[in-house]
C-alpha cells in the first residue's frame, strides 16, 4: 500500500512538472468542464477552449504552453470538437510557416558571430535610446517588408539574448573567452552587479519590443511580409507592386504613427519603456568588442566573411523569392556550416533546439483553429458584417479582423475572412470594388490590432516562448501592457485610414 501511495504521489507530481499547484488544478478542471460544456453548447465550449489556451500562453514562464495546451487540444479531438483530419489539414495548409520555423531559425543560429558583431558595433556607438530604439523598430519593419517577420524575429531574439549572454559572463564572474558559458539562470551573478543586471533587462526587453511591433509595421506593407498577405494577394489577384500600393493608404500612416509612437514610449518612459543602457554593462560591452577584435584570430576573420555572404545571400532569396521560405532557410544551414567548419552532428543538433519545442506548439494552435473552425466560431461576425450597408464595411471588417486575430491566429482569421467575402463576390452579393476594399480591410485588420497579444501573431508567439522571455522577464502580461500603447496608436490610424482614404 505504501508503495502504491507513493507512485500516486510521483505521478501527481510529475504532472505538469514544477508549475504550481493552482495551475495544475486549473488545468483539471478546465479538462473536466470541457465535455459537459460541449454537450450543453459546442459554441460554447469552443470559446471556452479557445480562452483556456490562452490562459496556457498566459501562462508560459509557468509552464511551458506546449503541455497544458496539448492537453486541451488532445481533449478537443477526443470529445469530438474538431478531427484528427482537420488539425493535420491546417498543418499542411501551413507547411510553410512550420518549415520556416525549423530551418530559417536554425538558419539564423549559425549567422550569430556576425550578427552579434554588428548590432554591438551599433548599441556601443548609438548613445540616444530613443535613436536606438527608433532604429530597432524601423529596421524590423524595413526587413520584415521583404522577409517574413519570423525571421526577423529571430534575428532579434539572437541578438539581444548575445547582448545578455556577454553581460551576464562577466557578472558571473567569468572570462570573455567562455563563450559557451550557459547564461539561461542568474547563477553565480554577484551582488554588485544584479541591479546593473535588472536595468539591462529593462532595456533589452523595450528593444525586443519596439522591434517586434516593427515586423507588424513592416510585414502589413508587401505580398511577403506575413503569410496571409500573399493568400489574399491570390484571391485578389494582386501582384507585388499592386498589393504595395493598395496597401499604402492604411499602411502609411499606421508606421509613421507607429514610429512616432516608439518615440514618444522611450522619450517619456511609458509603459516599462525608456530603460537606458546602465553604463557599467556599456563598459562590459566596449570591453568585449576590444579583446574580441584584438584575439579575434584569421580563421574567425573568415568565418565572419563567410556569415556575411550567407547573409547577403539569405537576404536576396528572399527578397526575390528564389523558393519558399523553409527552403531558403536549409539552403543558409548547408552554406554557413559548410563554410565555417561545422561538420559534426552534435554541433548541428544545437541550431534546432531553440525552434522546435515552438514549431510542436504550433501545431497544437492548428487544432485549437480547427476547433475554431469546426464549430464556425466567426462566423456570425462574418454574417452580420455582410448586412451592413457597403460604406460601413470595410471598418467593421478591420475592427472585427482585429479583434479576433488578438485572441486567434491572425493567418487563420484572414483565411476565413477572405474566402467568405470571395464567396459573396462569386455570389453576386457584393461587387468587384467592394471585395478590394474589404480585402485591404482584411490584411490591415489581421496584420495591425493583432499586436495587442501574443496570440495573434506567429511571431511574437515565438518571442514569448523563446528561451530569450525569461531571460529578460518578458512575460506574457507584460508583452500585453508593452503592446498596449502601440494597440491603441495603430489600431486608431489604421481605423482612421480606412474610413476615410480608402
Amino acid at each position: 500500500m505504501a508503495q502504491q501511495q507513493a507512485v500516486g504521489a510521483a505521478f501527481v507530481g510529475n504532472f505538469l512538472g514544477n508549475s504550481p499547484s493552482w495551475f495544475k488544478l486549473t488545468i483539471i478542471a478546465f479538462l473536466v468542464v470541457n465535455p459537459v460544456a460541449f454537450q450543453l453548447s459546442p459554441m460554447l465550449a469552443g470559446w471556452m477552449l479557445v480562452l483556456e489556451f490562452i490562459f496556457t500562453l498566459a501562462m508560459a514562464l509557468k509552464c511551458y504552453p506546449l503541455q497544458p495546451g496539448g492537453l486541451l487540444a488532445f481533449e478537443a479531438v477526443v470529445i469530438g470538437m474538431t478531427s484528427p483530419h482537420a488539425v493535420y489539414d491546417e498543418a499542411v495548409n501551413n507547411i510553410e510557416v512550420i518549415f520556416l520555423l525549423i530551418f530559417m531559425v536554425a538558419g539564423v543560429f549559425y549567422l550569430k558571430e556576425v550578427l552579434l558583431f554588428t548590432f554591438t558595433k551599433i548599441l556601443i556607438r548609438v548613445r540616444s535610446k530613443v535613436w536606438l530604439s527608433l532604429l530597432f523598430s524601423f529596421v524590423a519593419a524595413l526587413l520584415s517588408a521583404f522577409l517574413d517577420a519570423l525571421t526577423v524575429t529571430a534575428v532579434v531574439i539572437t541578438v539581444v539574448a548575445g547582448f545578455y549572454g556577454v553581460y551576464h559572463k562577466v557578472a558571473s564572474g567569468k572570462h570573455f573567452a567562455h563563450a559557451d558559458h550557459d547564461a539561461t539562470t542568474d547563477e553565480g551573478v554577484v551582488e554588485l552587479h544584479r541591479e546593473d543586471l535588472v536595468r539591462f533587462r529593462a532595456f533589452l526587453r523595450g528593444l525586443v519590443m519596439h522591434a517586434v511591433v516593427g515586423t507588424a509595421l513592416g510585414g502589413v506593407m508587401t505580398l511577403v511580409g506575413e503569410p496571409q498577405n500573399l493568400l489574399i494577394a491570390t484571391r485578389a489577384g494582386w501582384e507585388f507592386m499592386e498589393f504595395f500600393y493598395r496597401m499604402l493608404p492604411v499602411s502609411l500612416p499606421v508606421l509613421i504613427v507607429g514610429l512616432l509612437t516608439c518615440i514618444v514610449l522611450e522619450q517619456f518612459r511609458l509603459f516599462g519603456y525608456g530603460a537606458r543602457l546602465p553604463e557599467p554593462v556599456r563598459a562590459v560591452l566596449q570591453e568585449y568588442d576590444r579583446v574580441e577584435s584584438q584575439n579575434r584570430t584569421a580563421r574567425q576573420n573568415a568565418v565572419l566573411v563567410m556569415q556575411a555572404a550567407v547573409a547577403v545571400f539569405l537576404v536576396v532569396a528572399l527578397g526575390n523569392q528564389w523558393a519558399h521560405v523553409g527552403l531558403i532557410g536549409l539552403s543558409v544551414i548547408v552554406l554557413a556550416t559548410a563554410f565555417t567548419g561545422v561538420t559534426e552532428e552534435h554541433r548541428l543538433g544545437h541550431a534546432f533546439q531553440e525552434a522546435l519545442p515552438f514549431t510542436a506548439l504550433l501545431v497544437v494552435f492548428f487544432a485549437i483553429v480547427a476547433v475554431i473552425q469546426d464549430q464556425r466560431l466567426f462566423h456570425p461576425v462574418i454574417d452580420y458584417v455582410l448586412t451592413l450597408p457597403p460604406s460601413e464595411q470595410p471598418a467593421v471588417f478591420f475592427l472585427a479582423n482585429g479583434v479576433l486575430s488578438a485572441i486567434s491566429d491572425n493567418v487563420f482569421v484572414a483565411t476565413v475572412y477572405i474566402n467568405e467575402v470571395m464567396a459573396a463576390l462569386e455570389n453576386a452579393v457584393i461587387d468587384r470594388a467592394q471585395f478590394d476594399l474589404l480585402a485591404i480591410a482584411i490584411n490591415t485588420g489581421t496584420n495591425i490590432p493583432s499586436v495587442a497579444t501574443p496570440n495573434g501573431q506567429a511571431a511574437f508567439l515565438f518571442l514569448l516562448t523563446s528561451a530569450l522571455a525569461p531571460l529578460i522577464r518578458l512575460s506574457y502580461m507584460r508583452m500585453v501592457v508593452m503592446a498596449l500603447p502601440y494597440t491603441l496608436t495603430m489600431t486608431a490610424a489604421g481605423l482612421l485610414a480606412v474610413i476615410y482614404l480608402l
